[in-house]
C-alpha cells in the first residue's frame, strides 16, 4: 500500500538518526566512566578504542527500544502537525490500519533484537569484559569459602570450609549421607580433600553413623566413592548474560541440582526473554502519544522518548533487584516492567486521536 511505503519512508531515517546519537551516548557514558583508571594503568589509545567497540553491540541493544520510541513518536507527531494525518482520516483509513507498519516494525524488531542479544552481544560483552579486566589488572577469583551443596538428588550434603582452585583441595569438608525418605545414614568429616582426577581423596576421614543404637565414631577406609566434579565447588564465575540463552538455561539447572542459588541466574534469564518484547511495548506506547504534540515535535518526542525510557530502566532495575534477592518471584521481576508499559499504551491508545 502506497500509505504503508510513505510511512516506512518517512520512520527509517528518522531512526538511524535516533540510534546512532543514543549508541554514542551509550558508548561515551561507558568510556568515560572507566577513563580515570585507563588513564592510571596507562591503557594504549588503541586498547580503549578496541574495549570500546566491543561494546557497541550492547549500546544497540539497549538503544533500540529508546530509538523505535523516538522515532514512531517523531513522525506522528509530525505527520499530525503537517495536518497529513488529519486528510488520511478523513479518506476513511482508520488508524490501527495505518499504524500497522509500525506494530510489525515493533514485532520484528522484538524477534531482532533476541536473536542479536544471544548471536552478537553476549560474545562481544564477554570479550569487552574479559579485556577491560586485563587492562585495569582486576581478577576474578574462583575459590570459594563456606560452601553448601546437595548431590544425588539431596542425598548427600557437602559443607566444606573452603575449596582453593589452584591446588583442588577442599578445607574442613563434612559430608551428611541420607536415605530416600530422608533419614540419617552418616556424617563423614575430614580436615582435608584432595582431588585426584577421579574422586575425592579423603585425609584422616572419620564417619559417624549408628549402630545397634548408638552412635560411633570409626576412622573411614580409603574410598572413591564421592566423585562431584571440582567445579561444583568453584565460585560461579560465569554471568548469565555471559552466556547464550540455551546454555543459560543449562547453568542454571546445574546451579538447582547443586543446591546452589539460582534465583538471581533465573532472574536475568527470564530477563533475556522480557528484554526483547520491550521494542513492541515501546512502539505500542509511542504510536498512542505519537500525534499528541503539534509543536515543538523534536523537542517534546526526545523529551518523551528519554523520559519513558529513564522510568523503563528503573523500573526494570528495582525488579530485578527484587527478583535477584527473592523479595519477588524471578518471572515478576523480569517481566513486570514489560506488562505494566504495555498497559499504560493501550489505555493511552484508546484516547489516540482517529
Amino acid at each position: 500500500m502506497i500509505l504503508d511505503r510513505y510511512l516506512l519512508r518517512q520512520f527509517w531515517p528518522v531512526f538511524f538518526v535516533a540510534i546512532s546519537m543514543f549508541v554514542l551516548l551509550l558508548c561515551l557514558i561507558d568510556l568515560f566512566a572507566n577513563l580515570t583508571r585507563y588513564l592510571n594503568y596507562e591503557v594504549p589509545m588503541t586498547q580503549i578504542l578496541l574495549i570500546s567497540g566491543y561494546f557497541v553491540p550492547k549500546s544497540i541493544s539497549y538503544a533500540t527500544p529508546i530509538s523505535l520510541l523516538f522515532a514512531a513518536a517523531y513522525v506522528l507527531g509530525d505527520l499530525y502537525a503537517r495536518n497529513e494525518l488529519t486528510s488520511i482520516f478523513s479518506s476513511g483509513i482508520p488508524f490501527w490500519r495505518f499504524i500497522m507498519p509500525l506494530i510489525a516494525v515493533g514485532i520484528l524488531a522484538s524477534v531482532f533484537s533476541f536473536f542479536f542479544q544471544d548471536i552478537v552481544v553476549v560474545p562481544t560483552l564477554k570479550q569487552k569484559n574479559f579485556l577491560s579486566r586485563a587492562a585495569l589488572h582486576q581478577q576474578r577469583s574462583e575459590s570459594n569459602s563456606d560452601i553448601v551443596i546437595k548431590t544425588r538428588n539431596g542425598q548427600v550434603i557437602y559443607s566444606v570450609d573452603y575449596y582453593d582452585v589452584s591446588s583442588s583441595v577442599l578445607n574442613g569438608v563434612s559430608i551428611v549421607e541420607q536415605g530416600e525418605n530422608g533419614e540419617f545414614i552418616s556424617l563423614i568429616r575430614a580436615p582435608r580433600a584432595v582431588w585426584t582426577g577421579e574422586f575425592w581423596e579423603l585425609n584422616n576421614a572419620l564417619v559417624y553413623a549408628w549402630d545397634g543404637g548408638f552412635l560411633r565414631v570409626n576412622p573411614l577406609p580409603p574410598t572413591d566413592a564421592y566423585r562431584e566434579q571440582p567445579d561444583t565447588f568453584r565460585r560461579n564465575a560465569v554471568d548469565v548474560e555471559d552466556l547464550p540463552v540455551r546454555d543459560a538455561a543449562f547453568l542454571i539447572q546445574d546451579l538447582r541440582n547443586a543446591g546452589l542459588p539460582f534465583i538471581g541466574a533465573q532472574a536475568e534469564y527470564y530477563h533475556r526473554f522480557s528484554f526483547s518484547a520491550a521494542s513492541f511495548v515501546v512502539m505500542v506506547l509511542s504510536i498512542s502519544m505519537g500525534g499528541r504534540f503539534k509543536k515543538n515535535i523534536l523537542l517534546m518526542s526526545l523529551s518523551m522518548s528519554l523520559g519513558a525510557s529513564v522510568v523503563f530502566y528503573i523500573m526494570e532495575m528495582i525488579c530485578m533487584m527484587m527478583a535477584q534477592l527473592g523479595y519477588i518471584p524471578p518471572i515478576i521481576g523480569a517481566w513486570f516492567p514489560i506488562l505494566f508499559f504495555s498497559v499504560i499504551g493501550l489505555l493511552l491508545l484508546r484516547g489516540a486521536k482517529t
